[in-house]
């Protein structure tokens, strides 16, 4: 049986996909550079160009080619299509972006916080920029996602606290805050998660479908990317690698987290890891700094060992304030490199991972909406 041949209106609808998502990579083009991109035929882009700019998602600049042969128009996305919101919550600060389709950042807001701001302040602080943002940009924020340095429950997208952990932002439910200020779905995941995700698209990781990503800062954490994939898990706490068990610094068995205060590298009645003082001990050059270095390194191995033999990663990559830093970096790859199952160390390529990853899905995701937008032009 000869297969069916696709409609007109679903032709109709994938051309107009095409036109758009060609000015969503570029600010403006015209019809025979778009029918150059997309590679259909410059009659058939007009015809789009025509059902697009009717529906209000498609503009003419007012531009025009100059130089020999036919003058051209220049087109481009309509500029009230609205943008995405992207947000961090870190234990220091909220930070919102608006971004519009093309990925450029139209307005950022920096609002204060600190490491016991509690869910009640956090919350306040979230609703506070994304009502400063909002004066700063023109149309809707049309979907948001969401980084936090918290567990994140898949299911409601509410942040968890589990035990032990060094802020105190869990229960807050971003998707509520933002519930009446952005039209579309709100996406919620884990710093760690989303620096994953952007190593992944842009970084040391780019074109590497299995590896783990270990978040070594105030906190700890861990991501494991398998097939392209970040693994979230029945609640979405995949990677909480607090109370895992490893070796202290007298070689005895003890929860991870725990490791730190052994060493006197925890943050006054906080489980919070004393960056500034790790940091500065890595710097040195003396028999505390190796046997520390030695310590920390003996303790990430067997973490990373648990997470090798359950994962089965082709590279390890090493992130977070002080897990870059490059004599923390040879110092756990020495160690790892003489286990009995080895895989290459390498630290993180890319500044703010977290913000990088959760905007270039909001981008994805915006972009998702305005194409949606144009279906009911293709049924015409």
């Amino acid at each position: 049986m000869a297969p069916r041949k696709p409609s007109l209106e679903m032709l109709r609808a994938l051309t107009d996909e095409n036109v758009l998502r060609s000015l969503m990579t570029h600010p403006r083009l015209t019809r025979a550079e778009i029918s150059a991109c997309t590679g259909i035929s410059k009659p058939t882009i007009s015809d789009s160009v025509r059902r697009l700019s009717e529906a209000g998602l498609v503009i003419d600049t007012g531009e025009r080619t100059t130089g020999r042969g036919r003058v051209g128009s220049y087109y481009s996305l309509a500029p009230q299509l609205g943008t995405a919101l992207v947000a961090s919550i870190t234990p220091h600060e909220v930070v919102a972006e608006a971004v519009d389709a093309l990925g450029d950042v139209q307005g950022e807001v920096h609002t204060a916080l600190g490491p016991s701001a509690g869910v009640q302040l956090a919350t306040e602080s979230l609703a506070a920029a994304v009502g400063r943002l909002a004066e700063q940009t023109t149309g809707e924020l049309r979907t948001a996602v969401v980084s936090a340095a918290d567990p994140v429950d898949r299911t409601t997208g509410r942040l968890v606290h589990l035990p032990d952990a060094p802020f105190l932002v869990g229960d807050l439910d971003p998707p509520a805050v933002l519930a009446t200020r952005v039209t579309g779905p709100v996406l919620v995941d884990n710093d760690v998660n989303w620096a994953a995700r952007a190593e992944h698209h842009a970084g040391c990781a780019a074109g590497v479908d299995d590896f783990i990503y270990l978040h070594l800062g105030e906190g700890l954490g861990c991501a494991v990317v398998n097939d392209g994939a970040v693994r979230r898990g029945h609640h979405g706490l995949v990677g909480e690698i607090a109370h895992l068990c490893t070796a202290g610094p007298d070689e005895t068995a003890m929860p991870f987290t725990e490791v730190f205060a052994a060493l006197g590298l925890r943050r006054p009645a906080s489980t919070a890891i004393d960056v500034t003082a790790l940091q500065a001990l890595l710097d040195g050059d003396d028999k505390q700094t190796e046997q520390t270095c030695t310590a920390l390194a003996r303790a990430i191995g067997g973490v990373l060992a648990a997470a090798v033999s359950l994962a089965d990663p082709q590279m390890i990559v090493i992130g977070g304030e002080w897990g870059g830093h490059p004599r923390m970096v040879t110092a756990i790859d020495d160690h790892f490199s003489h286990t009995p199952r080895p895989v290459p160390v390498t630290a993180a390529a890319l500044a703010s991972p977290e913000l990088a990853g959760a905007r270039t899905r909001a981008v994805e995701e915006l972009r998702s909406l305005i194409v949606q937008s144009a279906l009911p032009t293709a049924d015409q």
